[in-house]
Parts: structure tokens; C-alpha cells; sequence
């Protein structure tokens, strides 16, 4: 099963921070050099954008020009390896991540639904109605600001 913790963290490295979009993948890898984090940054806007419905699923394919499944036998059977290296496989296991949710879990993997908010979640309640990335903080302040709204209405 593909790494969808990886490519949650990565989705979620441009949080919005005091109203400014951040960029926080360098924390996240830093052990990567300048070109592996522009190749994950690149993918990481490119799924962002496949994920918020922006762009059509064809906006990921120059991410695998070239990459190549090189098999193995083994004792259990064959396995499929990735042949790619550093910034590029770590890509590649991004891409791989999010078809098989899309395949494996349709629609789980959404934008939090609060409008100035950045982030990502994968809804794994049973009725697939998870909104927020987290209840704590978006949930709670978009909640909030409708009873306020309400209780405004009502005071007029």
C-alpha cells in the first residue's frame, strides 16, 4: 500500500499562517538538496491543484516521464520496484500515493473545507463527512463564527 502519511505531509507543507500561505517543506526534508526540494515542491502544487479539482489528473504525467517499474523475483513471488533515486522517487511514491487512494478510497482525500485554510485531510469516518483538517481549529472557528452570525441575526 502506498505511503499516504508521505503524501499527506506533503500536501499539508503550505499551511496558511496568520492569514500567508507558508511554505514549510524545506522543515519537512531538509535533508534534500535545492533541486530534490523544487522537484517535491513542484509536485506537491501540481497534486494540490489535482486534488482541489484545478487541474485534470493528465497535470501529473511529465512527474513519471521516464520512470520505469523494474522487477524482482523473490520467494514470495515478483516484486515491482521504482527505479528512480532521492527527490525523484520520493515524487514518484507521491503520485503513486494519491492514485491509489483515488482508486482505493474515492473522494477520502479532500481540501479542509474552511475557505482560508490551506490544508488537507483523508476522511476515514465511516459516513465519509469529515470536513476540517481539524476539529480543533477550523471546525471549531468556522462553527463559531456561524453561531455568531445567527445569534447576529437573531439580535436585529
Amino acid at each position: 500500500m502506498a505511503d499516504t502519511a508521505f503524501l499527506l505531509t506533503l500536501l499539508n507543507t503550505a499551511p496558511v499562517i496568520d492569514g500567508v500561505r507558508t511554505d514549510r517543506l524545506d522543515e519537512a526534508w531538509p535533508e534534500l538538496p535545492d533541486a530534490g526540494r523544487r522537484a517535491l515542491r513542484t509536485a506537491r502544487d501540481l497534486l494540490q491543484d489535482v486534488v482541489r479539482g484545478r487541474r485534470p489528473a493528465t497535470a501529473l504525467a511529465p512527474l513519471l516521464d521516464g520512470v520505469r517499474s523494474v522487477p524482482s523475483v523473490t520467494a514470495d513471488g515478483v516484486v515491482w520496484a521504482i527505479d528512480a533515486d532521492g527527490a525523484r522517487a520520493l515524487v514518484v511514491e507521491a503520485v503513486l500515493a494519491w492514485d491509489e487512494l483515488r482508486r482505493a478510497a474515492p473522494g477520502r482525500l479532500r481540501p479542509c473545507a474552511n475557505d482560508e485554510c490551506e490544508l488537507f485531510l483523508l476522511d476515514r469516518s465511516k459516513s465519509n463527512s469529515a470536513r476540517w483538517c481539524s476539529m480543533a481549529t477550523c471546525g471549531n472557528k468556522l462553527k463559531a463564527r456561524r453561531h455568531y452570525e445567527r445569534a447576529r441575526r437573531t439580535a436585529e
